[in-house]
């Protein structure tokens, strides 16, 4: 796309301050998925079959891809004794069965946060109660959550729906969220099912996952010192798309892109900062790509917001943490 014309005149260019999310990027549950890939590849060398993307990120992806990394939407394009991935966002029962049916070797990089959803969703089936499932239809990690439970599962993606949802059983009623929710939404869904059937149990809405809960807190700060918000993150990525909404909601206009060559020249008209973050499966070198493409617009000044440290931590499946 076209960039504006700079004078070649240091002391004529625009000075543009650029505000980094802290917080931002990778998390641990993506870390630990993407390293479950690369430790696979170095073990038992290319092809590994990863079922659905490892994470939802095109670079992320195509590097794999590149790597000897074979990206399969249904376990029946998997070879027979073939090295396979469960993807971040887990898979259903039917996918874990499946596999174990035909003994392929399978390594579940399956997020831990994700896991403890499944695990709350099968304790209240287990109870005996209905399960309303918070998230977004069409997810990988909803469709894996739904496969997981024995019961009845209502999915619930609006406050309107939350509002008219019938249940069989209003007295033995549960929920569970998609990790990578807006809070503030979550929030007002859980406040609407609680209202209609009081004795609904399920986990605060702090239990969405604490890698999108601080990007989301991150961008909230972002918003109240920026002109402008640019989230880098893919169009599939749940919890990127959040954050752009979430800027765009408090009143800072806000754009997803994949990478610099994303960047449209007309955002910039007017603006001196900008306001820089990035979704949890969006790698750091993006973000620095993106600060890159803002020095075509002027000289650029780097500030880093203050937020909530992460040292967070995953085990690695034991079929790759000796490598």
């Amino acid at each position: 796309m076209d960039m504006p014309h700079l004078v070649d005149s240091p002391s004529s260019r625009t000075k543009i301050r650029v505000i980094l999310a802290q917080p931002r990027g990778f998390c641990a549950g993506v870390e630990r998925a993407i390293d479950i890939v690369e430790r696979a590849l170095k073990k038992f060398g290319p092809p590994i079959y990863v079922r659905h993307e490892i994470v939802h990120n095109r670079h992320v992806v195509e590097d794999l891809r590149a790597r000897g990394a074979i990206f399969v939407d249904e376990l029946d394009e998997v070879p027979d004794g073939a090295i396979t991935v469960f993807s971040a966002h887990g898979v259903a029962r039917k996918v874990e069965n499946a596999a174990a049916g035909r003994q392929l070797p399978v390594i579940d990089a399956t997020c831990p946060l994700v896991a403890k959803v499944h695990n709350e969703g099968r304790r209240y089936a287990a109870q005996g109660r209905e399960v309303i499932l918070i998230g977004h239809e069409g997810h990988a990690e909803v469709e894996g959550t739904i496969g997981q439970i024995d019961g009845k599962v209502h999915l619930v993606q609006t406050t309107d729906e939350a509002e008219r949802i019938e249940v069989g059983t209003p007295d033995q009623l549960s929920y569970i969220t998609q990790t990578t929710l807006s809070v503030d939404d979550t929030r007002g869904i859980i406040q609407v099912l609680k209202r209609r059937f009081p004795s609904i149990i399920g986990p605060d809405v702090r239990d969405i996952c604490y890698a999108t809960q601080n990007r989301q807190e991150a961008v909230h700060d972002l918003a109240k010192l920026v002109d402008l918000i640019l989230v880098v993150g893919s169009k599939n990525s749940s919890n990127s798309n959040r954050l752009r909404e979430i800027g765009a909601e408090l009143g800072r206009p806000s754009y997803l892109i994949d990478d610099a060559s994303h960047i449209d020249a007309s955002w910039f008209e007017g603006v001196r900062t900008i306001g820089l973050t990035a979704g949890a499966s969006a790698p750091e070198i993006l973000v620095r790509g993106v600060i890159d493409g803002i020095r075509r617009f002027g000289d650029v000044d780097i500030e880093i917001l203050a937020g909530t440290p992460e040292d967070v931590k995953f085990k690695l499946p034991a079929e790759v943490a000796d490598v």
